[in-house]
């Protein structure tokens, strides 16, 4: 892939760490046995905008335009002893939107800005899709919890080489993040098709190199079982062709050995150990794949988003080897919950974890992409199909637990879901279709989809601290209002349209629960603190900031959770005003 000049755009000024602010109580039915938020670090602003299209004036702080925050996602995170490592992500609901909804038109609002292909990046490198114009190059931090002290890693990068300096410039972001052997790596996906990984020293914090792996699109997390590190890839543009896990077979010496341990038809997303073996959820094919002409027809088992379950870690050769790479089972996809073909195709799984003799999972929804691929299957015929089409499209979260994967005493339990779905019969009212509820053949145990939030569309990261599961989830109630107008906008629908695309997840929950819940800004924090018992909430409001739309990354110290959020209010910069400021935080929960 040839190297972007992009250099004097994005040299960005180092991230200043804010005094650590201890919030009042965290809020929620399970805050009497939880301390208050504590902020650690923030993104600060990092250029100034002037308006979509117009060269960015010098700063910040800007003498003309405003100060921007581009750095909008706490991504990857993985803790060695008391140090954390972790990587950055810029405008990533911009780089989202334009890739899952082919968004692609300059918008500005209060709140953030998507320059697409009218930024000064995308002008500068007309190479560049304009679904990328609003990159910028991630950042690498270590946080040292007892010190309260943030380094930045990012020139230790870019002083190495100019091949060095050029692939964390080429990288979308840090998405992912490992440690084991006295080594950190941090990595995610080229602007191409590859992923780049960069490698650290966790007992010195000296840098150790970088990787671009060209076989493998996508990179989302990193887990450690029976003492071995393994990661979950995919495979192809946006890892869209199908998926691998990888053993890390490395040292310091040699930071970037794996080797191929499991096959996979779809993408790794998450990955867990449970009871002896391990476990991943995946996402489904490329979004091209989504959208094309024979998305209306069911989806294979084996392509759309599901359960793998490796062999038993303790079988031959101890860990997972090259032997075992074809013999992973899945156990559980999308289609035994959601009667919709082509709805069951946009959904994706996302945090797992082993809790109580149970694995956890969850379900994860992008806004507003079941809908458009439903009318790139089924084209609406007017205005009251297409908002037939909306309105029955929507999906919260769903959570699962199961255990004795397969065997003949499997069993699976939906947690948080709905009896009934919308689902789509094109054969109906003699060939012009029709919607109509049809059985998920499953009852809640505990409660409504979302956990009665309609709006928590990602179930981003499960972990256990303390003996608890804590479920940290995407909130994307802020974001509707003007996601709404902009994907109504690209798909050709009228403004009504577009305001009922940001209620329709409102209106969808009510109308099968009966009463429709009150829209709360902000990620959510939950906690089981028993297989027996409904989670309570700890967090419902972004931890002390409504614009943290999503708990990204969670990793566990003891009863401590350290919180990675996700952020993209780039234009929330002004401490004066009444609105909280954008850009992502790292965010220390203690349990008293």
């Amino acid at each position: 892939m040839a190297v972007l000049g992009l250099g004097s755009v994005l040299a960005l000024p180092p991230m200043a760490l804010g005094a650590p602010l201890d919030a009042a109580d965290a809020g929620g039915t399970a805050g009497t046995h939880q301390s208050g938020p504590q902020l650690l670090a923030k993104a600060q602003p990092d250029e100034c905008f002037a308006g979509i299209g117009q060269a960015y004036p010098a700063g910040p702080p800007c003498a003309t335009g405003q100060a921007k925050v581009n750095q909008a996602y706490l991504w990857g995170m993985t803790r060695a002893g008391s140090t954390l490592w972790f990587g950055t992500g810029a405008n990533v609901n911009c780089l989202t939107s334009g890739r899952a909804l082919r968004n692609t038109k300059p918008t500005v609002n209060d709140d953030w800005v998507c320059e697409y292909g009218e930024s000064q990046v995308a002008k500068r490198n007309p190479q560049l899709p304009a679904i990328l114009g609003d990159h910028r190059q991630p950042r690498l931090y270590t946080f040292d919890t007892r010190a309260n002290k943030l380094t930045e890693k990012t020139d230790l990068v870019k002083a190495a080489s100019t091949e060095d300096a050029n692939r964390l410039q080429s990288t979308a972001g840090i998405r992912a993040a490992g440690n084991f052997g006295g080594v950190a790596l941090l990595g995610g996906p080229a602007l191409g098709t590859s992923v780049n990984l960069f490698a650290f020293d966790t007992d010195t914090g000296a840098y150790l190199g970088s990787r671009n792996f060209p076989t493998y699109g996508n990179i989302r997390h990193f887990t450690v079982a029976g003492d071995v590190l393994y990661a979950g890839v995919g495979v192809g543009a946006n890892g869209g062709e199908r998926g691998n896990v990888l053993r890390w077979t490395g040292s310091k010496a040699d930071p970037f050995a794996f080797t191929v341990v499991a096959n996979l038809p779809a993408q790794a997303a998450d990955l867990t150990v449970h009871q002896g073996r391990v476990f991943v959820t995946t996402w489904p094919g490329s979004d091209d794949e989504l959208a094309g002409p024979t998305a209306g027809a069911a989806a294979p088992p084996q392509s759309i988003a599901a359960v793998w379950m490796s062999p038993p870690l303790a079988a031959g050769a101890p860990g997972l080897n090259p032997e075992d790479a074809d013999g992973w089972q899945q156990v559980w996809n999308v289609s035994a919950y959601e009667p919709d073909p082509v709805v069951a195709r946009a959904y994706a799984l996302g945090g797992l974890a082993s809790y109580g003799g149970y694995l956890y999972w969850g379900t994860m929804h992008v806004p507003m992409k079941a809908t458009t691929v439903h009318m790139a299957t089924y084209p609406p015929a007017d205005e009251a199909a297409a908002q037939a089409t909306i309105q029955n499209t929507q999906r919260s979260i769903s959570i699962y637990r199961g255990r004795s994967f397969g065997t003949h005493f499997q069993k699976i339990d939906l947690l948080y879901g709905s009896t009934d779905l919308p689902a789509y019969d094109p054969a109906a009212n003699g060939g012009a279709g029709a919607w109509a509820l049809q059985s998920t053949h499953q009852t809640p145990k505990f409660g409504p989809a979302g956990f009665g939030n309609p709006y928590n569309n990602y179930t981003w990261k499960m972990v256990v601290a303390g003996g608890r599961l804590y479920v940290g989830t995407m909130d994307w109630s802020y974001l509707a209002k003007e996601l709404g107008k902009e994907t109504a906008d690209e798909l050709g629908l009228s403004p009504r349209l577009g305001e009922l695309m940001a209620q329709a997840p409102m209106t969808a929950a009510g109308m099968r629960a009966g009463a429709r819940p009150e829209a709360v800004y902000g990620g959510d924090l939950y906690v089981f603190t028993s297989p027996t018992k409904p989670a309570t909430t700890v967090d419902n409001t972004g931890l002390g900031n409504y614009l943290n739309y999503g708990i990204r990354n969670m990793v566990a110290d003891g009863t401590t959770l350290y919180l990675g959020m996700a952020n993209p209010m780039n234009l929330r910069t002004d401490p004066g005003d009444d609105v909280p400021e954008g850009g992502w935080e790292l965010i220390r929960l203690r349990r008293h």
